[in-house]
């Protein structure tokens, strides 16, 4: 019997998602939302809330004011030096982290709960793909907000978006432009193997019911992972749905991401 989900392997995975932004897609959609053969009317109007990891959130037309609620937690030593989801190298050391799917290069603040400190982080990388978890910080980062010793936090998040500069009389100073968190181009996954015929065999399976079911494959500089996907969605909101839809059907370790 195939094991669809593995929470070990994604965990240790998760960090290096090389996508853009969490989603999550419709199983009823055909055209623009997650294609499973079976159509039904798309959402109109304002964005419905949605829940994520047990938490709702309520989207709004202007992306400024995206905000979570979880836990934070941080990585650091095994992954310094190696490449992150944008491209750059992971540097312990300095102030990044980690998000399943705000753009890469949004800035942050992140507010521990616990002590009441704050930082402001770019994301520059994808994880952390634990349940309960929304953002992975560097050790830096975990530091200064009183998270390495305990490990995790209970934080809120806020999007700031893209840092744009201006020049004043008084010198240059920074603002933010928000972004749109809510259209792009997402997936399921309901699985991540090290054995790729285990992960043949998990699509065969899938193709039987479900549309886009794909492989892609991610090296981490020691293992090679396996990842099966499943349906292509339009918007966060149908992606939700979707990842819904399949921990109902008994993928309870699907989780949405960008492509």
């Amino acid at each position: 019997m195939i094991k669809y989900y593995d929470y070990k392997i994604i965990k240790k995975d998760s960090r290096y998602i090389l996508l853009s932004f969490l989603a999550v897609c419709g199983l009823l959609l055909i055209i623009h939302g997650c294609s499973t053969g079976k159509p039904a009317p798309a959402p109109a109007g304002y964005p419905k809330p949605y829940k994520v990891l047990g938490n709702w959130y309520q989207p709004v037309p202007n992306s400024h004011g995206f905000s979570q609620r979880g836990k934070a937690s941080w990585y650091g030593k095994k992954f310094h030096g190696r490449k992150t989801a944008n491209g750059e190298i992971y540097n312990m050391y300095a102030i990044s982290a980690a998000h399943k799917t705000l753009p890469l290069g949004t800035y942050v603040r992140v507010h521990n709960l616990k002590n009441n400190r704050s930082i402001d982080v770019r994301i520059n990388d994808r994880g952390p793909f634990v349940r309960g978890r929304i953002i992975d910080l560097s050790y830096t980062a975990a530091k200064k907000l009183g998270v390495v010793g305990p490990g995790t936090a209970p934080v809120k998040i806020t999007a700031l978006g893209t840092p744009v500069r201006s020049k004043t009389k008084k010198g240059t100073i920074r603002s933010y432009v928000p972004l749109d968190y809510y259209k792009g181009d997402f997936t399921v996954q309901i699985g991540a193997f090290t054995d790729r015929n285990n992960a043949e065999r998990l699509k065969q399976k899938l193709d039987l019911t479900y549309k886009n079911t794909h492989i892609t494959i991610y090296k981490n500089g020691d293992e090679t992972f396996y990842r099966v996907r499943v349906g292509r969605c339009s918007t966060l909101q149908k992606a939700i749905e979707y990842e819904n839809k399949l921990i109902e059907n008994g993928f309870e370790g699907a989780f949405a991401i960008a492509e």
